[in-house]
């Protein structure tokens, strides 16, 4: 049996990923500081809770290890912008640590799930790949970029190594996410028949569903190191390059009562189209999912009270309370305790 070590599996990408990998017979070493609660894994006899920072992960971690799929992120822009350092140090830094950790342990294969957000501002009429000149603008994509670059060298006859440009990701999950495009307009239809549109909808974005994504990376562990390794492979479809105010309209076409757009916000500035033929010619893998079949699924899932609490869906809000309440209880925190503390006797 592979075991393969995930980071940031308790994430909203790793909690799909982790039983999916043990559905298909892996063993599975989740590694996360699980800042959103461990509950979102499954208890399973081939799962392995490595409770850590990436920051500090230690070799013998990868003992055993067949392949690690890096997924560990400060996860979105605005967290990024409000973390810069720690977006700097997780998002970069400690990726091409894991890589060189990996390496040197014998591990086989290193997936860098990455962004196509790299991409940042393109003219209208262009639709980039892997080869296009790259324009990050933002904290979060420029330590994307930086990783890529650090682990891509390592790879070599013994050591596999493939990033994944993901576009924007849509759809349920565990650790379900409002901050991103399509889940955050399926929660707004929900509520009050109000989908939430960021100035001024011309702006292009490539999506692709956590199940769709979360298959790629299954593939690549497969693969023939032959047809992968040191490559870069865009992951999401074609048809799913919408202009973000053609999105809204195609939403509200299968939400099951009548929803209005709501404009907000200055002018996106992020705008690129990208292709996925890569992917498809050289693996043979296509997105199955459509953005309106997941922004249904967000919405059925709502109404069905599949989603019992909304504390962590933010992600920023949720980083933002926990620090909050950290600095509340390390004020109030004396003898090694609150109310019950060390060092009393009856």
């Amino acid at each position: 049996m592979k075991t393969i070590m995930v980071t940031g599996a308790g994430g909203y990408i790793g909690s799909v990923l982790v039983p999916k990998l043990l559905d298909k017979g892996y063993a599975v070493k989740a590694v996360d500081r699980f800042f959103f609660g461990i509950d979102k894994l499954p208890q399973h006899p081939n799962l392995v809770t490595i409770k850590e920072d990436s920051r500090r992960l230690k070799e013998e971690a990868f003992a055993d290890v067949y392949a690690v799929i890096d997924l560990v992120a400060i996860s979105n822009d605005p967290s990024g912008e409000l973390f810069q350092e720690a977006t700097h140090q997780i998002n970069h830094i400690s990726r091409v640590s894991t890589a060189h950790k990996a390496k040197k342990l014998g591990v086989k294969r290193y997936i860098l799930p990455s962004s196509c957000s790299l991409y940042g501002f393109q003219a209208p009429d262009v639709i980039v790949d892997e080869t296009s000149p790259t324009n990050p603008l933002t904290t979060y994509a420029k330590a994307n970029e930086m990783a890529e670059h650090g682990v891509l060298p390592l790879a070599d006859g013994a050591f596999t190594v493939v990033v994944i440009r993901q576009a924007t990701v849509y759809g349920h999950s565990p650790r379900i996410r409002f901050d991103l495009a399509i889940n955050g307009m399926a929660l707004g239809a929900y509520q009050n028949g109000v989908i939430p549109l960021m100035r001024d909808g011309s702006q292009w974005r490539p999506f692709v569903h956590v199940q769709d994504t979360t298959d790629a990376m299954c593939l690549l562990l497969e693969a023939d190191p032959k047809i992968i390794n040191g490559e870069i492979f865009n992951v999401g479809s074609g048809s799913n390059n919408y202009q973000l105010g053609q999105l809204a309209q195609e939403i509200t076409g299968v939400i099951p009562k009548p929803v209005t757009i709501a404009w907000y916000g200055a002018p996106d500035h992020r705008s690129y189209r990208v292709s996925f033929d890569k992917i498809e010619k050289s693996l043979g893998w296509q997105g199955k999912w459509t953005a309106a079949q997941g922004a249904l699924e967000i919405y059925n899932a709502l109404a069905a009270g599949e989603v019992p609490s909304m504390d962590q869906t933010i992600t920023l809000d949720w980083y933002s309370e926990l620090i909050k309440w950290h600095k509340i209880i390390k004020d109030a925190t004396l003898y090694g305790g609150i109310l019950d503390i060390q060092g009393t006797s009856e």
